[in-house]
């Protein structure tokens, strides 16, 4: 055992007679999987098959960052047709076959992320082992671009623990911890961290009958149930995504329902299926949205910048949100506002996020231990960051930050959650202005990724970045943006929303624009996104860009907040709401027009403003912007972005479609708003 590998390193422990098997990708932070790698893991695989000295091979990370990210998505690209991408998925199915039927026993060890083509390795592995906390996260993610595993990922999982499992992980891209994985049966044991080596060696020794899946789990995967099961996924799938906006998961239970998972042909249906779906339109674009996250992931990754005292002010769902966001990640939170019975909500709901996503008592208990109410605000003294988080009214946050300045430590940065006013009227109050950033999340803080950072003119560049930085730390997506009035993701969404009531006023039923907007591809119509935002918050913003834009504020919506009916929060906003927040659907109403009408209106009104932000320079780019709206709003992922939506339907063909409809209604917007190519830097 004396070759050489780039990205491999195969060691011989004496001492058990063991070998071990490094995956240490050169010239990488994580491991991912490419042609290289793959070729040499076949030349290794030829090796092991020759070898009749040691007792069994162990493959474990050589980083100290996770087992293996998946397969390298920059290759998804370089494909130059089907043919080609089949052929190279049987290639990869053949090592990974072979590394299976090897006499000798192979032990993964998993510690950290095992996704994708990581996991499908590790499913041709004899035997699993994992690190059993929740930071070992194992999947199938492959959905999420827009194909289905093609390495064998398919077979391999439902053969080992049933059809049901198997392809609820495959269908959905979900993930989950090493003992999750251990309970549901592809891992064989999941222990604590000091005790992985030990686990992994025992299987390498011991040669325990490996796992299998249970008689019932088996029979799931034969041919009549696998009809009945499918029929009743198929249904499952279709009510929660399109088929033609999201094709994968259907290729991947129909392959499962009309194949299964016994003989060769599984693994040849798998892998054309797959090489078809890196064509398809949805996988490019999905891969662009990948990119499009990890650019925003890079930014602030080279800034210095460790705070560790967090000073919430405003104990409300926004701000009691954030202060527990900030406490699960590790930070010490104070959280200030005027009465402890205002506090008291958000300490509940604190709870309730921490046992969810934390699951471990032990994590629980820590952040519960970060997060401290503090009605006095003695925590100011002590922060690097304060975030104001109060009502949208820019006498009350002037105060707010006038108070701050004076107690706050002279290094300490200060920051609004404001979701619309400009930063420049804030900071007029403070004796050191720049010293002010927008930090803007949205509703919900557990589930929105997005964290608008905001730039007043006033705003210096080392509180910029350091405001960056921070977002990133408590693993979120910074977008920078200028302070104008609504930033960048209000600013677009507000024409979508208000144009969506003009409809209604039209008499257009709300659920039939709702439909038309799911039907499209966003996660939920602008009719129900209103009310779940909170009809308060939607008039509070276009009131206050009203003033800037001299757009009105529909009646309707004036109405409905003045009789405090608010939303999926106090039960009825346009619609109503039942004791569980579930929405109650109004009796159908008959609409016999084109539904693409809606869509195509509502669009569009997103779509000039988006471009009047480019001209304006509210975002650096377009695919800011892209990132900006997908991460922020849920614009349909599967088209890549409004601005990249604009470019493959055609800008001039959209600005012309846009002129007519304004002038179809009496010219209520401008028709000069767009300013092509070069102007909007979309060239």
């Amino acid at each position: 055992m004396t070759t050489t590998y780039k990205h491999w390193r195969l060691e011989t422990d004496k001492e058990d007679n063991l070998l071990w098997l490094y995956f240490d990708k050169q010239n990488a932070s994580v491991n991912t999987i490419d042609r290289e790698v793959m070729m040499e893991l076949s030349d290794i695989v030829a090796e092991l098959a020759k070898d009749t000295q040691h007792k069994g091979v162990i493959l474990a990370s050589g980083k100290k960052t996770g087992f293996i990210a998946g397969a390298d998505i920059s290759q998804f690209t370089k494909f130059k047709d089907i043919p080609e991408a089949v052929a190279l998925l049987e290639t990869g199915q053949d090592i990974l076959n072979r590394l299976e039927s090897l006499k000798m026993p192979v032990v993964a060890m998993i510690d950290g992320f095992c996704l994708g083509g990581g996991l499908e390795l590790a499913l041709a592995c004899r035997y699993r082992v994992a690190e059993e906390s929740s930071k070992t996260r194992l999947g199938l993610p492959e959905v999420k671009l827009g194909i289905h595993p093609g390495w064998g990922g398919t077979v391999r999982l439902p053969r080992l623990i049933g059809g049901l499992q198997g392809l609820n992980l495959i269908l959905t891209g979900s993930t989950v911890s090493g003992k999750a994985a251990a309970k549901l049966g592809f891992v064989d044991a999941a222990v604590p961290k000091r005790q992985l080596v030990r686990a992994a060696k025992y299987y390498a020794l011991e040669h325990p009958a490996p796992h299998k899946a249970t008689t019932l789990q088996a029979l799931s995967n034969l041919q009549v149930p696998r009809q009945v099961i499918g029929h009743f996924m198929l249904k499952k799938l279709k009510e929660k995504i399109n088929p033609v906006h999201y094709p994968a998961p259907f290729h991947a239970l129909s392959n499962w329902e009309h194949v299964g998972v016994a003989g060769n042909e599984a693994y040849k249906q798998e892998a054309k299926s797959c090489g078809k779906l890196f064509f398809s339109e949805t996988c490019h674009n999905l891969v662009r949205v990948f990119f499009l996250q990890e650019k925003l992931k890079a930014l602030g990754k080279d800034i210095n910048y460790t705070p560790r005292n967090i000073h919430v002010i405003g104990a409300g769902t926004m701000g009691g949100d954030i202060a527990a966001w900030c406490a699960a990640r590790g930070f010490t939170v104070t959280l200030q506002d005027l009465d402890p019975k205002l506090i008291a909500p958000a300490i509940t709901r604190a709870s309730k996020m921490f046992k969810e996503r934390l699951k471990e008592p032990n994590l629980v208990q820590r952040a519960m231990d970060n997060l401290i109410p503090d009605v006095k605000g003695n925590g100011i003294s002590k922060a690097d960051i304060i975030i104001e988080a109060v009502v949208e009214d820019l006498a009350i946050k002037q105060n707010i930050f006038k108070m701050i300045e004076a107690k706050a430590k002279p290094q300490a940065i200060l920051a609004t959650n404001t979701s619309s006013i400009p930063l420049d009227e804030i900071n007029t109050v403070l004796q050191l202005p720049q010293r002010l950033v927008g930090i803007h999340f949205f509703n919900p803080v557990s589930k929105m990724q997005l964290v608008e950072v905001v730039k007043g003119q006033k705003t210096s560049d080392e509180v910029m970045d350091k405001a960056i930085a921070f977002v990133r730390k408590i693993d979120r997506l910074p977008l920078p943006v200028k302070s104008s009035p609504g930033f960048l993701v209000n600013r677009i969404l507000m024409p979508y929303l208000l144009g969506s009531i003009d409809l209604m006023n039209e008499g257009i039923p709300m659920t039939v624009i709702d439909e038309d907007m799911v039907n499209f591809g966003m996660p939920m119509g602008p009719i129900t996104l209103a009310d779940t935002v909170g009809l308060d918050v939607c008039y509070s913003v276009a009131k206050y860009l009203s003033k800037y834009y001299n757009t009105p504020v529909p009646k309707k919506l004036v109405e409905l907040v003045e009789q405090r009916k608010l939303g999926k929060k106090t039960g009825e906003g346009f619609y109503k709401y039942d004791k569980r927040g579930k929405q109650i659907k109004p009796t159908e109403a008959s609409y016999d027009k084109p539904l693409d009408e809606i869509s195509n209106r509502l669009v569009l009104l997103m779509l000039n403003e988006a471009f009047t932000c480019l001209r304006e320079g509210v975002v650096a780019n377009a695919d800011l912007l892209d990132a900006g709206m997908i991460f922020g709003t849920g614009f349909a992922p599967f088209r890549g972005g409004p601005i990249h939506y604009a470019k493959t339907q055609g800008i001039a063909e959209l600005y012309q479609q846009y002129v007519q409809q304004q002038l179809s209604q009496g010219d209520r917007g401008k028709t000069d708003a767009w300013q092509l190519n070069a102007e909007c830097r979309v060239e």
